[in-house]
Parts: structure tokens; sequence; C-alpha cells
């Protein structure tokens, strides 16, 4: 398939810090299995991350880290663009036509902002805004399906509604995406039980060296059911995990034993420690080797935002025209 034939994809994670296994499953494997398929741009959202680190070695360490990231779970830069969002303006004065637009009692809708509210923090406008400069991040590119976890789902939708309201008062401008969810992995579960999430802190890091990833599994909660006695295969949180991690015969055998008695909360969790074990080194390898050429992510910033600024570039100048700004 020629690349001017591929269906295009856009997403991206936010630059706050190291990736856990729920981003890994949610959104990051899916970047990588799709580049083959699809017309793929990787973004990092740096611009999000500001409304939570607000500190700008950490915010560029940060930058550097999701783009390392990314090329360590396989991302090629010859199939992906891969860019940060602040290497192309268009993103926030897009949100800012997107802002005129939009109602506040429609923003107030959004999860972010009510998860904020329910907690009684004081909330930026950042925050409250998140979705506008979402929509903006995605509408640019037009994309035909954009990966998210179940989470994000209203992003896309609020980013569909965005489009069809310019649409509807300008003329048809911006492509409605789809998000593309996948099924067995809509919310995978922390430590805790609740969805894996740093705001939690109940996050098994993605590149966990041996004894953090052996800390953070024995920390699982479990009931007080005895080896012989069987268990409760919705309800566990560790046999969750393994069906992430354990296949073919003895993720049948350890199925099989959790509905008959015979395996212990202790041996299940060793098991899961040695197969995520074994799913991470590879990848931690790889990463230990591109942290040695910084200049070489660097690069592939940098190629990636040429790359990604024409194509925004070409849809805004097009949004200009429609609103009336463009004189000459």
């Amino acid at each position: 398939m020629s690349q001017s034939a591929k269906k295009r994809v856009l997403s991206g994670v936010q630059a706050t810090g190291k990736p856990h296994i729920g981003n890994y499953f949610g959104a990051m494997k899916q970047f990588a299995d799709l580049q083959d398929e699809f017309e793929s741009h990787i973004m990092i959202a740096d611009y999000h991350a500001l409304n939570t680190v607000q500190n700008p070695h950490e915010l560029g360490d940060n930058i550097i880290g999701v783009a390392t990231d990314y090329l360590a779970i396989g991302l090629d830069p010859k199939k992906v663009v891969i860019f940060k969002q602040s290497d192309i303006s268009a993103h926030t004065e897009l949100a800012w036509i997107f802002n005129t637009l939009t109602t506040m009692p429609y923003l107030m809708r959004a999860h972010a902002y009510k998860d904020a509210e329910a907690k009684n923090k004081e909330i930026s406008v950042g925050t409250f805004d998140y979705p506008m400069l979402m929509a903006a991040d995605i509408l640019l590119y037009s994309p035909d399906v954009v990966p998210v976890g179940q989470d994000q789902k209203q992003h896309v939708e609020i980013a569909r509604d965005t489009a069809e309201k310019f649409n509807h008062l300008y003329g048809e401008t911006f492509k409605l995406p789809k998000e593309l969810i996948k099924e067995d992995v809509k919310v995978v579960p922390g430590t805790d039980g609740r969805k894996m999430s740093k705001s939690y802190n109940n996050t098994i890091p993605l590149f966990a060296d041996d004894e953090t990833l052996k800390k953070a599994v024995m920390s699982i909660p479990t009931d007080s059911k005895g080896i012989d006695e069987p268990k409760d295969l919705e309800k566990d949180n560790v046999f969750a995990l393994h069906k992430l991690f354990t296949t073919g015969t003895e993720f049948d055998d350890l199925k099989n034993k959790y509905e008959k008695g015979g395996m212990g909360y202790k041996e299940s969790k060793e098991i899961l420690i040695k197969n995520i074990a074994a799913f991470i080194a590879p990848l931690r390898a790889k990463r230990a080797e591109l942290e040695k050429d910084k200049n070489y992510v660097l690069d592939v910033l940098k190629e990636g935002g040429k790359k990604a600024r024409e194509i925004a570039e070409a849809k805004m100048a097009e949004v200009r025209a429609k609103i009336g700004v463009k004189l000459y």
C-alpha cells in the first residue's frame, strides 16, 4: 500500500514522567502495531504537560524521555512522524479559535475538569481548556483514527463536536476522527485495582528494574483465600495482569488452578513477576542503548517537527482563510 493510500493515525502521550504498563497497553503498543498499516503521527504533548510539570529541567528531561520511550518500544522514525507539540505553533493558535466556538458549560462536562472539581482542587485555565487544545492536536492532522484508552474517548468525541461546529459555521474544513480502543485493554488495572495512573500511585513502570517490579507486584492486595480454595477470576487484580503477560499453557494451567484451587496468591505473583520481567528486559535494554545517543533522539524530533509543521500549517492556512483573517 502506498503511503498516500494509507489512512492516517494521530495520537500521543503527555511528557509528565516515566510511562507505566497501563500507558503501554492502553495506547503506546498500538502506536507500534499500527505503524505499517497507517500513516502515523505520534506526538509528545509537552504543552499539555505544563498543567502538572512546571519545572523547566524536569519538563525537558521528560520530553527527551518520551521520545526515547517511543523509539525503545519499536516506533520507526522512517515510518512514523514523531514530534513534540510545542514545535508546531498551530496547535495553540487553533485551540484559541476553537475557544471562540465553545461554551463554558460544554467544557464543564469534561472528565478532567469534573475530576479536579470533585477533589476541590483550584482549577487552572489550562486544565479547564485542556479538551480544546487536544481537539486542535487531533484536527490539525486530519486523522482517520485516534488510538486512545477508554478514559480518553471523550476527548475524541469533543474533537468531533468541535469539528462539526467549525464546519457548520465556516464550511467543510475538518475531518471527523474516530477513536480506536482495544477492547481487551480498555482499562489496565493498577496495583490497587483502580485504573493504573500516576495520580493514584499504583503503577508498574514500563522500564522498571527487577527490584521495582517485584515490589510493585507484591504490593497488589488480595483476599484471604487459601491455596486450595477457588479464586474469583473477575475480581483478582493479579489475574487481570496475567491476561497481559502470561500466555499459552502456562496461562491455561494458572486459570484452571484459580477456578478449582491449587495455587496461592504468592505463587501467582511470582509467576507474574517472572513474565513481566521477561517482557520488560529487551525494552529496557533498547532504551539503555538509546540513552547513550541523545543527539539521535533530538534529530528524530527535529525531523518529525518539520514534517508535522508542513501538515499543520497547510491546515491553518485554510482555517485562517475560512475565518476571515487572511487578507494578503
